[in-house]
């Protein structure tokens, strides 16, 4: 096997950049490997989940919904990637929801990992946020058809569940935005 040629081809090595650093079509740095449902990577060449395109500005109510949709499918780490959308183009007096809302989803993501400790952490800081922005001068209760109350409810009560166990099911501990 002196042939190059003869050489077994590793198919993971082939899906990976030449320059070893995966960049968009700007030149910024990002990672492609494919991922699982909870949004770790996966090896070159494995079968991911697709990925939420960056960057989509939704209506409001579109990423209510779409997020949902990704929490009962049991893919937090994506509604999380939906709300750090409407986070960074919404109106700036509703950055602190969405915020509050993509920490909640990266709680369930970390407990869903196993890692009760950032798990709570998140949970509960998403948890104060959301119900900061509801009881500021700007926040409402039930924004976009949203139980904010209902949602921080979960968020804490599922916090003190993980603290004391193992990972949680995703999709079965997903919360309802819209009660």
């Amino acid at each position: 096997m002196d042939n190059p040629a003869d050489k077994p081809v590793d198919s993971a090595a082939a899906d990976r950049p030449v320059d070893g650093r995966d960049r968009d079509g700007e030149g910024r740095a990002r990672n492609a490997r494919p991922r699982d449902g909870l949004g770790r990577p996966l090896p070159y060449g494995a079968d991911g989940v697709p990925r939420q395109p960056e960057g989509v500005v939704r209506a409001p109510r579109e990423t209510v919904t779409e997020a949902q949709r990704l929490l009962d499918d049991g893919k937090p780490f994506h509604a999380h990637e939906v709300f750090e959308d409407a986070w960074k183009s919404g109106p700036e007096e509703e950055r602190e929801l969405w915020r509050g809302l993509a920490q909640l989803a990266v709680g369930l993501t970390h407990s869903a990992r196993g890692n009760a400790t950032g798990g709570a952490r998140l949970l509960r800081r998403g948890a104060g946020a959301v119900t900061g922005w509801a009881a500021s001068g700007s926040g409402r209760e039930r924004p976009y058809g949203m139980d904010l109350g209902a949602v921080a409810g979960w968020a804490r009560e599922l916090a003190g569940e993980v603290e004391g166990g193992g990972p949680v099911d995703a999709a079965a501990r997903a919360p309802r935005l819209r009660g």
